[in-house]
């Protein structure tokens, strides 16, 4: 996982250095260990690999995912508690009946589930996540969508290393560019935004 991070460094130094200040050092092993004993699973080698390395970033304006910030292993913590939480305050029911998203096939229909492990945030409670509780048709390990008020799950990548492979390829081929405002952002997004 390595080769990512050199990847994505260098782009950073060409594009925006200043990206480079907001990453961490390493997760721990020990802090990658009590999140997979929060949540009663195993996380992917490539993730923990992955941040091994850098441990997401810091808390900051801009993000270094399409505008979104790469949570470190303390910040996902966090954000599944709050969905936890919420969970167990019952706002994910109606009538003493279970809420329903409209999954892509391969992601069970839960509104949210305690194995979609975020690792992506907008500040206002959207993610992308691991799935580590996939339907039949899908794969443990998947990364997907979790959106606070739509029900909409789409799968975004099979894997947490096929996702950080596709996003470097598109940042080296041109379609992200940075913001100052936002951090990297999809190049569309950005122009349909200022037209």
């Amino acid at each position: 996982m390595q080769e990512y991070w050199i990847r994505w460094e260098n782009w950073m130094k060409q594009y925006a250095p200043g990206l480079l200040s907001i990453l961490q050092p390493g997760a721990s092993f020990e802090a990658v260990a009590s999140l997979e004993k929060l949540i009663g699973a195993t996380l992917p080698k490539s993730f923990k690999a992955f941040y091994a390395i850098h441990n997401g970033q810091v808390k900051a304006r801009t993000g270094l995912v399409d505008a979104d910030q790469l949570l470190s292993i303390a910040d996902i913590t966090t954000q599944w508690h709050h969905w936890k939480d919420l969970a167990d305050s019952d706002t994910f029911t109606y009538n003493d009946e279970p809420i329903l998203s409209a999954p892509d096939t391969g992601i069970k229909n839960d509104w949210w589930n305690p194995l979609w492990i975020p690792i992506t945030g907008d500040g206002f409670g959207n993610h992308l996540c691991i799935d580590l509780d996939p339907a039949p048709e899908g794969k443990s390990g998947q990364i997907i969508t979790l959106w606070h008020d739509d029900p909409h799950r789409a799968i975004v990548a099979p894997s947490f290393e096929e996702w950080i492979k596709d996003y470097l390829n598109a940042l080296e081929k041109g379609d992200y560019i940075f913001v100052k405002k936002w951090g990297i952002v999809h190049k569309d997004t950005f122009l349909n935004y200022n037209d």
